[in-house]
């Protein structure tokens, strides 16, 4: 295949695929994959924590899979995508069973752990809906670079949690779909109102789930911006080769 390939919902580019186990502080075996570009390193990694596990959400939600099926080859980026405890994908099943947020902070710690100890640069956390709670609860002293908040409900995180991040040196940014379920907007500002350095940025006409090529689109693109400037804007074709 040497034609030009337009960048739509399926396809999937080259990377060096890598089945993962991760094993948690309390003794959990959680699985996942790694995503690494083909023939050269990484400049920056994403490790990525899935939506609502009891709502539909685990490693394969639309957003992360694609995230994990461009970015290494157009941007050059690791994407470490897994299941937290007690979630299954066709990957397979994550031990343990759902914590509500509050056990899964090992799992959080050991992709991390996993991240660091195979020494992948400049690692940034991506949450979405539920990971955006986990990232902002249990994220503020881990060795990132940076948080990405995709869809942030706010439901389980605290203003003491989010005070801890004040005068934190890690870049934030939230990106907020214009109709989102739970958290628009306006109302983000006000709830992130404590972070003057968090990057706000609103999406119009997006809902929660980010659904469609544009959206997806939008959200990689201010990925990319936020992580590998240098790559960003992505390119929407792709030439085998190239």
């Amino acid at each position: 295949m040497t034609e030009p390939i337009e960048i739509r919902s399926s396809v999937e580019l080259p990377a060096i695929r890598e089945e993962i186990t991760l094993t948690t502080a309390d003794g959990l075996q959680l699985v996942g994959e790694l995503a690494l570009p083909v023939g050269r390193p990484p400049v920056a990694t994403l490790v990525t924590l899935h939506p609502l596990p009891t709502h539909g959400g685990f490693m394969d939600s639309h957003v992360l899979r694609k995230a994990a099926n461009r970015l290494p080859e157009l941007a050059d980026i690791a994407v470490l995508r897994f299941n937290t405890r007690g979630t299954s994908s066709p990957r397979g099943t994550s031990e343990g069973e759902f914590g509500h947020g509050v056990t899964e902070q090992h799992d959080l710690e050991a992709a991390v752990a996993f991240a660091v100890g195979r020494g992948l640069p400049h690692l940034w956390l991506v949450g979405w809906s539920f990971g955006t709670e986990l990232a902002l609860k249990y994220g503020v002293n881990q060795p990132v670079d940076g948080v990405i908040l995709l869809s942030p409900p706010l439901h389980r995180t605290s203003d003491a949690e989010l005070a801890a991040w004040i005068g934190s040196p890690k870049t934030l940014a939230a990106l907020v779909p214009e109709h989102d379920d739970y958290l628009q907007p306006a109302a983000a500002a006000e709830r992130f109102s404590m972070l003057p350095n968090l990057k706000l940025i609103g999406v119009d006409g997006a809902k929660h789930l980010w659904v469609g090529e544009i959206a997806t689109a939008r959200v990689l693109n201010e990925i990319v911006a936020l992580v590998n400037p240098a790559k960003a804007p992505l390119a929407t074709v792709w030439s085998p080769g190239s």
